[in-house]
């Protein structure tokens, strides 16, 4: 333990507010975990329905040394906690215009391989790419992601200076345009640029500095738990649990409260609703609110303690929403892998529909599907098929709310149906959508409603220059001593990975660590493994 021990309250178990409550009790802090919801998660849910089990959130598990590093502080590895499988191929790709998929395949030299099988050149320029990916992905896990940038130092090192003339290209010039530079071929653009979805943006508004995420889905791998990411999500639970966090569920937050006995406000508890509807104060002597930045900041602090008020928000860019749709299938699904990302042709219109001055629900759009059932046959009963849909729309709770059997309203529906006519397509299924049995979707007006997501978008503020970095806010209030945020509004972003590596800011600010860089494991912690070949999925 670092210092002297204190009474700490946790707002919200997702992965963030479980790593951080974690973490916090670790160091021997009295660790009370409050979460709305009767169950645990948050975005990173699960839904169940007919013998079809579903993750309601993240499903692509990259960045397998966050998760073993954030296990290793408490012991054990992400090897003992999950049964992970790597997956073979990636990912599937489907593109307009195209008879047949590309599927992303495992290794560096088997992608480089089909990079040059489409295009002559574009394998060396893959591995030029890769190059670059690899190092900077390098120096920001290192430099950039585990730290609050209260050190100057750490930006002004050797390495750094070094290449900052290539870091300042990499953040002035977009993904899109340093994709196209690298190759020529609409698919391969789009394999490189796709990413920026997963950053919560398009590919123009990206700096190109994120092509560094083309190092983990083309060189470290795609890989899945086996149960789900609801499995994950029970390790961190269970491993908080050990540390001492008192969780609670059904306890919805309704303010911070403030002690205004200082220079400046400090929190002093956490009012919430109890599963009973009773109205609690938990005492604390800091909060950390790993719920969504913006409801933190407008609901639940008055006016004058807030970091970011609203008039704030109202320059910034909340990343997308999306439509969900969950789907039990009889039988088998064909043309689908464990990953399948469905792209338009014209990229630039479907972004605009999404981001641009006239927001509206992309028609054709591009899409990501997620067969489970193709690697775990836990997830669906025998024979049939589990899928999840998300399709990008704009952040606009206007565009309403899902519904299970059709029952939602009429653009998330819409939206849904069309999907799974573009699957039938690839698939050869006339009869698709007769043989879903099961029928779950989501609107952006469920994620404002379930998550309190700002504007009900679907992962968080895009990661726009503005918004990343130390552009993107601090995980600590200047307005109140005492509150700290987590999770993927806050920085260092959006994704499980970001959210653990969030968690473990956190406990630096606690601690005073000014340091970049994960902290020091525990002496004897095994060092991460590579999936054993065995485990591959194909």
């Amino acid at each position: 333990m670092i210092g002297e021990s204190e009474r700490i309250v946790v707002i919200g178990g997702g992965i963030a507010g479980l790593a951080t409550s974690a973490l916090l009790a670790r160091d021997g802090h009295r660790v009370t975990l409050l979460e709305a919801r009767d169950e645990l998660g948050g975005r990173a849910g699960s839904w169940s329905k007919s013998g079809f089990r579903f993750d309601t959130g993240p499903s692509w598990y990259l960045m397998p040394e966050v998760f073993d590093h954030f296990f290793r502080l408490f012991g054990t590895s992400a090897a003992a906690e999950l049964d992970l499988v790597q997956l073979d191929p990636g990912y599937r790709v489907w593109a307009d215009g195209h008879a047949e998929p590309l599927d992303i395949q495992s290794t560096r030299a088997e992608n480089v391989a089909l990079f040059e099988s489409i295009e002559p050149g574009a394998g060396a320029a893959l591995e030029r790419y890769l190059d670059s990916a690899e190092s900077a992905y390098d120096i920001a896990r290192r430099r950039f992601l585990y730290t609050n940038f209260d050190d100057p130092r750490s930006l002004l090192s050797g390495e750094v200076l070094r290449q900052s003339g290539r870091f300042a290209s990499l953040l002035t010039t977009t993904l899109e345009r340093f994709t196209a530079r690298a190759v020529n071929d609409r698919r391969l653009r789009q394999v490189l640029g796709y990413p920026a979805v997963f950053l919560g943006s398009s590919p123009d508004a990206t700096p190109a500095m994120y092509h560094l995420m083309s190092h983990m889905d083309l060189e470290q791998g795609v890989f899945y738990p086996r149960g789900g990411f609801s499995e994950l999500i029970e390790r961190i639970a269970a491993i908080a649990v050990a540390a001492g966090v008192d969780i609670v569920t059904g306890a919805r937050v309704e303010a911070i409260e403030l002690s205004t006995g200082g220079a400046r406000p400090a929190v002093a508890g956490a009012r919430f609703r109890s599963a009973s509807g009773r109205s609690v104060v938990a005492p604390a002597h800091r909060i950390v609110s790993a719920a969504d930045l913006h409801h933190t900041e407008t609901e639940l602090l008055p006016r004058h303690a807030q970091t970011y008020p609203e008039a704030w928000w109202r320059r910034r860019n909340p990343g997308p929403g999306a439509v969900l749709a969950m789907l039990g299938i009889r039988g088998q699904v064909p043309g689908l892998a464990h990953h399948t990302l469905f792209f338009t042709e014209d990229w630039r219109e479907n972004f605009g529909s999404i981001f641009g001055s006239d927001p509206h629900v992309p028609d054709p759009a591009s899409f990501y599907v997620c067969s489970p059932s193709a690697t775990d046959a836990s997830v669906a009963p025998s024979g049939d098929t589990n899928l999840f849909v998300l399709v990008p729309v704009p952040a606009d709770t206007a565009i309403g709310r899902g519904g299970e059997d059709g029952t939602g309203d009429r653009l998330v529906e819409e939206t849904a149906d069309r999907a799974i006519r573009r699957i039938a397509e690839v698939s050869g299924l006339d009869d698709l959508a007769e043989r879903i049995v099961v029928r779950r979707t989501v609107g952006p007006a469920d994620f404002a409603a379930d998550l309190n997501s700002w504007q009900g978008g679907a992962l968080g503020p895009a990661h726009t220059l503005r918004q990343s970095a130390f552009f993107r806010g601090t995980n600590r209030s200047r307005r109140v001593d005492g509150l700290y945020y987590a999770g993927g509004s806050t920085v260092p972003g959006i994704g499980l990975p970001m959210c653990l590596i969030s968690a473990e800011n956190v406990l630096k600010r606690v601690r005073g660590d000014r340091s970049s860089g994960p902290i020091e494991e525990p002496a004897g912690a095994s060092a991460h493994e590579p999936a054993d070949p065995s485990t591959t999925v194909a």
